[in-house]
Protein backbone atom coordinates (compact mmCIF):
# COMPACT_ATOMS: atom_id res chain seq x y z
CA UNK A 1 0.00 0.00 0.00
CA UNK A 2 1.12 3.51 -0.74
CA UNK A 3 -0.20 6.69 0.83
CA UNK A 4 -1.15 9.36 -1.67
CA UNK A 5 -0.11 12.87 -0.59
CA UNK A 6 -0.09 15.79 -3.02
CA UNK A 7 3.32 17.50 -2.63
CA UNK A 8 2.04 20.98 -1.72
CA UNK A 9 -0.60 19.83 0.78
CA UNK A 10 -0.26 19.98 4.56
CA UNK A 11 0.33 16.54 6.08
CA UNK A 12 -2.94 15.15 7.54
CA UNK A 13 -3.02 14.06 11.18
CA UNK A 14 -4.64 10.72 11.97
CA UNK A 15 -5.67 9.82 8.43
CA UNK A 16 -4.42 9.62 4.83
CA UNK A 17 -5.68 11.75 1.96
CA UNK A 18 -5.58 8.68 -0.24
CA UNK A 19 -4.25 5.14 -0.44
CA UNK A 20 -3.14 3.09 -3.45
CA UNK A 21 -3.43 -0.70 -2.96
CA UNK A 22 -3.70 -3.99 -4.85
CA UNK A 23 -4.97 -7.35 -3.68
CA UNK A 24 -8.04 -9.03 -2.22
CA UNK A 25 -10.68 -6.66 -0.90
CA UNK A 26 -12.19 -7.07 2.56
CA UNK A 27 -15.34 -5.09 3.32
CA UNK A 28 -16.16 -4.75 7.01
CA UNK A 29 -19.79 -3.84 7.58
CA UNK A 30 -20.60 -1.04 10.02
CA UNK A 31 -19.42 -2.01 13.49
CA UNK A 32 -20.93 -0.44 16.59
CA UNK A 33 -19.94 -0.41 20.24
CA UNK A 34 -21.46 -3.66 21.36
CA UNK A 35 -19.63 -6.87 22.20
CA UNK A 36 -19.61 -10.22 20.40
CA UNK A 37 -22.96 -11.09 22.03
CA UNK A 38 -24.49 -7.89 20.61
CA UNK A 39 -24.72 -6.38 24.10
CA UNK A 40 -23.72 -2.83 25.00
CA UNK A 41 -21.43 -2.64 28.01
CA UNK A 42 -21.36 1.17 28.08
CA UNK A 43 -23.12 4.24 26.72
CA UNK A 44 -19.88 6.25 26.79
CA UNK A 45 -18.71 7.45 23.37
CA UNK A 46 -15.05 6.49 23.88
CA UNK A 47 -15.89 3.06 25.32
CA UNK A 48 -18.20 2.36 22.38
CA UNK A 49 -15.56 3.55 19.92
CA UNK A 50 -12.98 1.23 21.48
CA UNK A 51 -15.40 -1.70 21.21
CA UNK A 52 -16.29 -0.85 17.59
CA UNK A 53 -12.57 -0.79 16.73
CA UNK A 54 -12.04 -4.12 18.51
CA UNK A 55 -14.93 -5.54 16.47
CA UNK A 56 -13.29 -4.30 13.26
CA UNK A 57 -9.97 -5.81 14.35
CA UNK A 58 -11.71 -9.18 14.91
CA UNK A 59 -13.40 -9.15 11.50
CA UNK A 60 -10.14 -8.22 9.77
CA UNK A 61 -8.36 -11.03 11.61
CA UNK A 62 -11.06 -13.49 10.47
CA UNK A 63 -10.13 -12.50 6.91
CA UNK A 64 -6.40 -12.94 7.48
CA UNK A 65 -5.81 -9.19 7.68
CA UNK A 66 -4.95 -6.58 10.28
CA UNK A 67 -5.19 -2.82 10.78
CA UNK A 68 -2.19 -2.33 8.48
CA UNK A 69 -4.37 -3.52 5.58
CA UNK A 70 -7.09 -0.88 6.07
CA UNK A 71 -7.37 1.55 3.17
CA UNK A 72 -10.63 3.33 4.04
CA UNK A 73 -12.75 4.02 7.14
CA UNK A 74 -16.08 5.77 7.37
CA UNK A 75 -17.19 6.92 10.81
CA UNK A 76 -20.80 7.76 11.61
CA UNK A 77 -21.26 9.66 14.88
CA UNK A 78 -24.46 10.89 16.49
CA UNK A 79 -22.78 13.88 18.16
CA UNK A 80 -20.13 15.84 16.23
CA UNK A 81 -19.54 18.19 19.17
CA UNK A 82 -18.68 15.28 21.46
CA UNK A 83 -16.46 13.73 18.75
CA UNK A 84 -14.44 16.96 18.41
CA UNK A 85 -14.30 17.58 22.17
CA UNK A 86 -12.93 14.08 22.83
CA UNK A 87 -10.45 13.81 19.93
CA UNK A 88 -7.45 13.38 22.22
CA UNK A 89 -9.07 10.42 24.03
CA UNK A 90 -10.29 9.08 20.71
CA UNK A 91 -6.77 9.19 19.26
CA UNK A 92 -5.42 7.25 22.23
CA UNK A 93 -8.04 4.52 21.91
CA UNK A 94 -7.54 4.35 18.14
CA UNK A 95 -3.76 3.90 18.47
CA UNK A 96 -4.25 1.34 21.26
CA UNK A 97 -6.36 -0.90 19.01
CA UNK A 98 -5.26 -0.02 15.47
CA UNK A 99 -1.70 1.16 16.04
CA UNK A 100 -0.37 3.86 13.75
CA UNK A 101 -2.32 2.67 10.71
CA UNK A 102 -4.16 5.64 9.24
CA UNK A 103 -6.23 4.93 6.12
CA UNK A 104 -8.29 7.41 4.15
CA UNK A 105 -11.08 8.43 6.55
CA UNK A 106 -14.41 10.19 6.49
CA UNK A 107 -16.47 11.18 9.54
CA UNK A 108 -20.14 12.10 9.25
CA UNK A 109 -22.64 13.21 11.88
CA UNK A 110 -25.95 11.38 11.59
CA UNK A 111 -29.23 11.99 13.42
CA UNK A 112 -29.41 8.39 14.66
CA UNK A 113 -28.09 4.87 14.12
CA UNK A 114 -30.24 1.76 13.77
CA UNK A 115 -29.33 0.51 17.27
CA UNK A 116 -30.76 3.11 19.62
CA UNK A 117 -27.90 2.95 22.17
CA UNK A 118 -25.17 3.16 19.52
CA UNK A 119 -23.11 6.38 19.60
CA UNK A 120 -20.81 5.46 16.69
CA UNK A 121 -20.68 3.11 13.71
CA UNK A 122 -17.53 2.49 11.66
CA UNK A 123 -17.14 0.67 8.36
CA UNK A 124 -13.81 -0.34 6.83
CA UNK A 125 -12.38 -1.44 3.51
CA UNK A 126 -9.10 -3.33 3.66
CA UNK A 127 -6.83 -4.77 0.97
CA UNK A 128 -4.86 -7.95 1.53
CA UNK A 129 -1.88 -7.74 -0.86
CA UNK A 130 -1.48 -10.43 -3.53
Amino acid sequence: MKKLQPPDWAEPRGYANGVLARGSLIFVGGQIGWNEKQEFESDDFIAQTRQALLNIFAVLKAGGAGPEHMVRMTWYVVDRVEYVARLKELGGVYREVMGKNFPAMTCVEVSALVEERARIEIEVTAVLPD
